[in-house]
Formats: structure tokens, sequence, C-alpha cells
């Protein structure tokens, strides 16, 4: 399974992070992928949409289940990965270079509880 070291991680979603100066990008794993399925569909939000942390940000459908994703912190989006309306399987076929959203930290609260590669290949070994 890739878990690339250059990025953090959200354990109970199985969502990856890479976070520069505020700006976060952020893809469901390799892990969740796997576990999903095939995807057939991500609902993607708006640019401009603002979350707080905790709120669902996005819906990830595959022919086993959906999986709505929650804000881990606060945030308003830059930009919606519109490639995944067209060829939403994409993820399965790279996790990490198919990315949801980016977005603009606006609250970095939550932001310390994103773990490390090691860290969550331990997680997901349990």
């Amino acid at each position: 399974m890739n878990i690339p070291q250059n990025l953090v991680y959200d354990t109970e979603q199985h969502l990856w992070f890479a976070i520069e100066d505020n700006v976060a990008t952020i893809g469901i794993t390799d892990f969740a992928q796997d576990s999903l399925g095939d995807i057939l569909f991500v609902e993607l939000p708006d640019e401009d949409d603002e979350f707080d942390r905790g709120d669902e940000f996005s819906v990830v459908e595959s022919a086993k289940k959906a999986q709505s994703l929650e804000a881990p912190f606060a945030f308003k989006v830059l930009e919606s990965n519109e490639d995944l309306d067209d060829d939403p399987e994409a993820i399965n076929e790279d996790a990490y270079a198919n990315w949801i959203i980016k977005v603009q930290i606006t609250d970095d609260d939550g932001v310390d509880e994103l773990v490390s590669a090691d860290a969550y290949q331990e997680a997901i070994a349990e």
C-alpha cells in the first residue's frame, strides 16, 4: 500500500494532506480507495465555499457505499478537482495524484491532529 512520506494524514477518515503556507491539498488515501472499491462519483464543493471543522465538504460514492468527508479544520475552498466530474475512478488509479480539493486554512484548530506517514501506517495495520 502506497503511503507517501511527504504528506500528513487523518486516520479516522483516511484523508491525506499536502500543507504548505496555510494552503492544503486534500484527497483520500490509497487505503480508502481500496476499501471503497470502484469510485463512481465525487461530490465537489464550489470555489469560495467555507467549512467549519466537522462540516461535510464532500461525498465519495462507490459501488459499495458512500463516504462523507468532514473538514478536520476550518477552511475556504480555493479549487475543486473538476477532472473528477468526468473521471472519478482516477482516484482508484492513483489516490495521491488525484486530489479532491485545495483549500486555504482559516483556523488551524485540528491541523495538529493529523499524523505522519509512519503513524498512519501503524493505524491502518491495527
